[in-house]
């Protein structure tokens, strides 16, 4: 099984949405809240380009954000990229 990162924010509806996506999945995932931690957002940014949460990591390459979770879900490929 893939390993899946996930930054978010407590108060962000699309992270809330992309965990809610992972779980009826069955994906485990690591969650890194950087509400209040601006050095772990920083290292967002860096790894990632963005700076909107939330940014999704599966095997450590970044997908974006919720939006790009769910296309890759409805085109079939998220299955692909999890079990890789």
């Amino acid at each position: 099984m893939a390993t899946v990162v996930l930054y978010t924010t407590t108060y962000c509806p699309y992270c809330m949405q992309a965990k809610g996506l992972l779980r009826h999945k069955g994906v485990a995932f690591e969650e890194v809240d950087v509400s209040t931690d601006d050095a772990l957002r920083e290292k967002m940014v860096r790894e990632s380009g963005r700076r909107t949460v939330p940014q999704i990591f599966i095997n450590g390459s970044p997908i974006g954000g919720f939006d790009e979770l769910r296309a890759l879900d409805a085109e079939g490929k998220l299955d692909q990229l999890l079990a890789a």
